[in-house]
């Protein structure tokens, strides 16, 4: 059971234009933590997911954008070393000493980090609290879900400008703003999921500087780290109005342990506070913050998981451009993979193979999403392939 807003939250969000109903619905996005995964917004995904959500064992798991492995090995010992102190709630030592890696890492002042168990909520959060019924969300299309599903339940004005070829299938920040040039939010998602690719740091800047002067621009950094492409971080020394998000679900191998990062002025992480902001971030896994602590210090490892996705990407690359398969140049651990036909067959052809590769989306109906694996998943990829040309027209 979610426990309804207090008083003075509700009466801030009919000042902003929202209904009771509404204001009923953010209470339940609002420090719902695992409520958040029965949402309306995470059907979408079911066409991947077993009956149960448990995979057939050994299966070549290429649909969630995880990482092949665990955690870096160089970091084992810390959460090891953090499960004697699992008996306790707060993390206060083990949360500062996160925050000033992250400040370390990035050139920037600790006041400026704030964690979270894992980027969803701080996320959903970003729309709660730049959004309302006469300020909208504009994104790109495709992109990630969550914030439309959000936008969507909250009844919150959505525009999506579609991603095109002649663009490089890079987020357009001019049509952004034309499309909506009022709205509270501007999110881009850079390397953007589905595509992997990447939005220029100059049109990221152009647009934070471009906007009206009361909006925000949300920049998911979620795949940053498998690419070169310098971080939305380095503009908010003149950038008042951005929120960077980040995760250590992907190229760390931290899915399973939830440890998220919101980066951007303390004036808007005040506002993404509401509620019960101020009791999840504090509210963290002991081990998963100091697998991530020592995670951000071993830069070789970064590196190398960064070069051994490249090698898979081009080799996945070129099994599919053997067969014909379209496929969007990428800058993360994903492909974007244009069968020219409807996808389901393929789909099912290759899970009956124990290989289960990714959804679509609306816009790209004949499209699936395909995460990048080991060597060896592959290997076994490229097998399959074999058994799926018949299908590829």
């Amino acid at each position: 059971m979610v426990a309804p807003l207090p008083p003075h939250t509700q009466q801030e969000f009919q000042e902003r234009g929202f209904s009771r109903r509404q204001i009923g619905r953010i209470g339940l996005v609002l420090g719902a933590g695992a409520v958040m995964a029965g949402m309306p917004w995470h059907r979408s995904r079911a066409d991947t997911l077993p009956v149960g959500g448990v995979y057939p064992a050994g299966a070549i798991l290429l649909n969630g954008n995880e990482f092949w492995t665990g955690p870096f090995p160089s970091a084992l010992p810390a959460g090891q070393k953090a499960l004697l102190n699992g008996n306790r709630y707060l993390t206060g030592k083990e949360r500062q000493a996160l925050v000033e890696a992250v400040a370390t890492s990035d050139h920037i002042s600790p006041e400026l980090v704030t964690p979270w168990p894992g980027s969803s909520d701080p996320l959903c959060r970003t729309v709660i609290s730049f959004c309302s019924p006469t300020q909208g969300l504009v994104t790109s299309n495709p992109t990630y879900e969550t914030v439309w599903g959000v936008a969507e339940w909250l009844q919150i004005p959505l525009t999506k400008v579609p991603l095109r070829a002649d663009n490089g299938y890079k987020t357009d920040v001019r049509a952004m703003l034309m499309a909506d040039p009022h709205a509270g939010m501007y999110y881009i998602c850079s390397p953007n999921n589905p595509t992997g690719t990447v939005t220029p740091l100059a049109d990221i800047a152009w647009l934070a500087r471009n906007i009206p002067e009361k909006s925000v621009l949300v920049v998911d950094e979620a795949y940053l780290h498998f690419s070169n492409a310098p971080s939305a971080v380095s503009l908010l020394g003149s950038c008042r109005n951005l929120v960077v998000l980040r995760t250590f679900s992907k190229l760390f191998g931290m899915a399973g342990l939830r440890l998220g990062l919101s980066i951007a002025h303390p004036q808007l992480h005040d506002r993404m506070m509401r509620y019960d902001g101020i009791y999840q971030t504090t509210m963290l896994s002991v081990p998963a913050v100091s697998i991530g602590t020592d995670s951000l210090k071993d830069q070789a490892e970064i590196a190398k998981r960064r070069s051994e996705t490249r090698q898979n990407r081009k080799v996945m690359q070129e099994c599919l451009s053997h067969y014909g398969v379209r496929t969007i140049p990428s800058e993360a651990n994903m492909l974007m993979a244009d069968w020219r036909t409807a996808p389901g067959p393929i789909v099912r052809t290759f899970a009956q193979h124990n290989v289960i590769i990714g959804r679509s989306w609306e816009i790209w109906p004949t499209c699936s999403r395909i995460t990048v694996g080991s060597a060896s998943d592959v290997q076994v990829f490229c097998k399959t392939m074999e058994q799926v040309a018949s299908l590829i027209k």
